[in-house]
């Protein structure tokens, strides 16, 4: 597989990692019926995108990719949907997450 179908199931996968961990909250613990089946669908698909770009692409370089963009995601989500603004601990590891992800992608040796 080329390394830009391995990018492009990259950007499947966190996509549907933020959507799918954000139907999470929406269930309210797995007790509204359509959020949850849409959970559970839409976390087979990250999982699906994700291990076909780790086919293409390198394991560190994509699970480090998928996490730490999937978590910045979430928390996004959560500031513009439920106002959960985090404090300033928070938005520090925020901003520590993004620079490990570019840290991994520019200046790791992940090939």
């Amino acid at each position: 597989m080329k390394p830009l179908f391995g990018y492009i199931f990259l950007a499947l996968g966190i996509s549907f990692g933020i959507i799918s961990n954000s139907l999470a909250k929406i269930s309210e613990g797995f007790t509204k019926l359509t959020p949850s089946v849409l959970c559970i669908l839409f976390m087979c698909i990250t999982m699906f995108s994700i291990a076909k770009a780790m086919h293409a692409l390198p394991v560190g370089f994509a699970y480090a990719t998928y996490s730490g963009l999937t978590v910045t995601g979430v928390v996004l989500f959560a500031v513009l949907k439920f106002n959960q603004i985090p404090n300033l601990y928070g938005i520090i590891g925020i901003i520590l997450i993004i620079i490990g992800v570019v840290m991994v992608n520019y200046l790791g040796s992940l090939k």
